[in-house]
């Protein structure tokens, strides 16, 4: 079966009905939970092979991620699909309002190579607690990851209900061509605007999670010993392979000197004396990514790191110092472990630096809380840690996404139901009363404007 079929197969099995009840959704997302048990072992061992990423980083960051996913939308899947009544203006009386959430149809979820589980089946959870059929494209850049992903969804759902594609450029450009009912996408900016234009040619609505150049910002009065231990964790998480990944530092200078020796102490803390022999730090993904990350180490002085490996695609944690702001390292998403450094010294030339930016996918700020708010409101970001990094992905309960650049729209939890879903307007007049008001010839003009005014 090709694309526009598979498509075609999924409209029709969405038109007939079958995914609106919640016992249909109930069982499918426990179908999803079940597979995701017994097929993590092998979606372990493939996240080895992609991306050397270490059996508990791969549950800690995909696996478990997913599951909690799951979960929220098992607990709260009646109370999402319940019709809301709304409160009435008593001019309107005696209509009743309400709002009701259905399903938007068949869609696209496209998923990148960095987190190939997490971020294909944490939508898909959505899609199907909202009552959407599911296309899924997986990334070619992690061929291994992508089959058993294949074989697991096409054990557990029939091809009309979810099917996965995989491919390359090529087959986005045909899926993205195909009539969805929306397109969630998670990838490059590049990638993004792609979809975008696809997408309008039929008015296809889109929820883009791209990426962007997240700032650290550490200040003169940061714990420096718990913020280069923290920083160093969401750094080297998946070797810097992450979206909200803190991509460049911006350090008060009093402390410039301080921090770099607390971040060498704490990368031997986490990975040992010899980051090549750590069991938790993953590689770079490709050749082309490690030429291109090897290209940035050369555009400032290195502080610390420095070390790489074509042979395993190694590149150890790098601070560099000195860098042109206009330089490829601060203007393109880094997506690695080469970590330039700004410095700064009042807080309005931190601020001025980052508003100079696109708008980030994350902001992180070290320091006292109540500065840390003040430079939330003032630099926009998708989101925003004071004193941590990462950390806001992994509460449900919160909305995780972009703003401008960045991406647009966002999900988790009730997030993501409401994503794959279209907020109803229901309106109930009943029959045993019809008020002559609204009526032509309007003979009623005068008492109309004094309720309306």
């Amino acid at each position: 079966m090709n694309i526009s079929e598979t498509v075609a197969a999924q409209k029709e099995y969405f038109r007939s009905g079958a995914t609106l009840p919640a016992d249909f959704r109930r069982d499918r997302l426990r179908k999803l939970l079940d597979a995701l048990y017994s097929w993590e072992k092998p979606l372990c061992d493939a996240l080895m092979h992609d991306l050397h990423k270490s059996p508990e980083e791969a549950y800690m960051t995909e696996i478990s991620m997913v599951r909690g996913e799951i979960r929220n939308q098992l607990a709260h899947l009646r109370s999402r699909m319940c019709r809301r009544h709304v409160p009435t203006p008593l001019a309107h009386f005696p209509c009743r309002g309400y709002e009701v959430m259905e399903p938007l149809g068949t869609v696209l979820i496209v998923s990148p190579w960095n987190y190939p589980v997490q971020l294909l089946l944490s939508p898909l959870a959505g899609a199907i607690a909202a009552g959407c059929t599911a296309v899924l494209k997986t990334s070619p850049a992690v061929p291994e990851v992508s089959a058993v992903l294949g074989a697991m969804i096409r054990e557990t759902f029939g091809r009309e209900y979810v099917a996965v594609v995989e491919g390359h450029r090529e087959v986005n450009s045909e899926l993205f061509s195909q009539k969805f009912d929306l397109i969630f996408l998670t990838g490059s900016p590049s990638l993004g605007k792609v979809a975008m234009k696809a997408a309008a040619a039929h008015l296809t609505p889109v929820v883009l999670e791209l990426g962007g150049k997240s700032p650290c910002i550490v200040d003169s009065e940061a714990d420096l010993k718990v913020a280069a231990r923290r920083i160093a964790w969401g750094k080297t998480l998946n070797a810097g392979q992450t979206c909200i990944a803190p991509d460049y530092l911006l350090l008060h200078e009093d402390v410039k000197d301080a921090f770099v020796e607390a971040f060498r102490a704490a990368l031997a803390e986490l990975h040992g004396p010899d980051m090549r022999s750590s069991a938790h730090y993953a590689r770079v993904v490709s050749d082309k990514a490690f030429e291109r990350l090897t290209s940035y180490m050369a555009q400032g002085r290195i502080l610390a790191g420095g070390g790489c490996d074509s042979g395993s695609r190694f590149i150890e944690p790098t601070l560099l110092d000195g860098v042109d702001p206009d330089s490829p390292v601060m203007q393109e998403e880094i997506f690695g472990p080469v970590f330039p450094i700004i410095t700064w010294r009042k807080p309005d030339e931190a601020v001025d630096f980052v508003l100079s930016r696109e708008k980030p996918l994350a902001l992180y700020y070290f320091g006292n809380e109540r500065r840390g708010w003040e430079f939330a409101r003032r630099c926009s970001s998708g989101g925003a840690c004071i004193n941590d990094c990462i950390m806001h992905i992994v509460n449900d309960r919160l909305p995780f996404g972009g703003v401008g650049n960045s991406g647009m729209g966002s999900y988790h939890g009730r997030y993501s139901f409401e994503a794959f879903s279209h907020r109803r307007a229901v309106v109930v007049t009943p029959t045993w009363t019809d008020l002559p008001f609204r009526y032509m010839p309007y003979r009623f003009i005068r008492l109309i404007r004094r309720i309306l005014r």
